[in-house]
């Protein structure tokens, strides 16, 4: 059974229509990626699975039915991660963490996963007094990536991590995601406009075209696929 599932999903901007009968899948401990151009409605496909656009459609998690006000998505166990990072530029690195863990009721849990998350992110551990508008760009994703992290979530949405980054900093963010997918069974489902990178990171991935899915298949399934290799990959 998926732990998400999308059934004939649409969603509005006021009177223009963003998707069209999107319909989509994640599994339990399944990485799955969601390629497109700009416009082509990967951001609001997260918006959508968040409750933070208008929408119609069935969200199904975990065999139940997926809330649509955003925060009680997030404590059914769904965190996003929005493109931009969304990180509180004047509260500190602490205050940041602190916030990620609103929704949950164990505060002696909240603070050991905090704890784990210093070790897997030295830098934060380092920087956690600072305010975190003052972070490096690198550093400011693995805070966004950290707080969403606090709230212990199921299935982790992930906005265009990789954008306005290095590539070694890319290359550490996407090698966390991984670990976190195999030693903690997380799932992810990311939108990336790198497309080799995301379908390298993704066993799974769905191509949108105007807010409809174009193609679905395996990653490397799609890595073959002649249009997707001409659009996205660039051979």
């Amino acid at each position: 059974m998926p732990l998400l599932e999308l059934r004939g999903v649409e969603a509005r901007y006021g009177g223009l229509q963003a998707l069209h009968g999107i319909d989509l899948f994640v599994a339990e401990g399944e990485i799955v990626a969601v390629l497109g151009a700009n416009g082509a409605g990967k951001t609001t496909t997260l918006r959508a699975i968040s409750g933070t656009v208008k929408t119609s459609g069935q969200f199904i998690f975990s065999g139940g039915r997926l809330p649509r006000r955003p925060e009680a998505v997030a404590r059914a166990g769904v965190a996003h991660v929005p493109e931009g990072r969304g990180t509180f530029a004047e509260l500190t690195v602490d205050e940041n963490l602190r916030l990620g863990a609103y929704v949950r009721r164990d505060r002696a849990g909240a603070k050991e996963d905090q704890n784990r998350i210093f070790d897997r992110f030295p830098i934060l551990a380092e920087r956690r007094r600072q305010a975190a508008g003052s972070l490096s760009g690198g550093e400011q994703q693995q805070l966004a990536l950290a707080r969403a992290l606090m709230q212990r979530p199921r299935l982790l949405l992930l906005d265009e991590p990789s954008l306005g980054l290095a590539p070694l900093v890319v290359a550490e963010l996407f090698r966390v995601i991984g670990e976190l997918n195999a030693e903690e069974g997380l799932s992810v489902l990311v939108v990336e406009q790198n497309a080799t990178l995301a379908l390298s990171a993704s066993s799974r991935a769905y191509v949108l075209e105007v807010g409809s899915i174009a193609v679905a298949g395996t990653s490397d399934e799609l890595r073959r696929n002649e249009s997707v290799r001409r659009s996205y990959l660039g051979y």
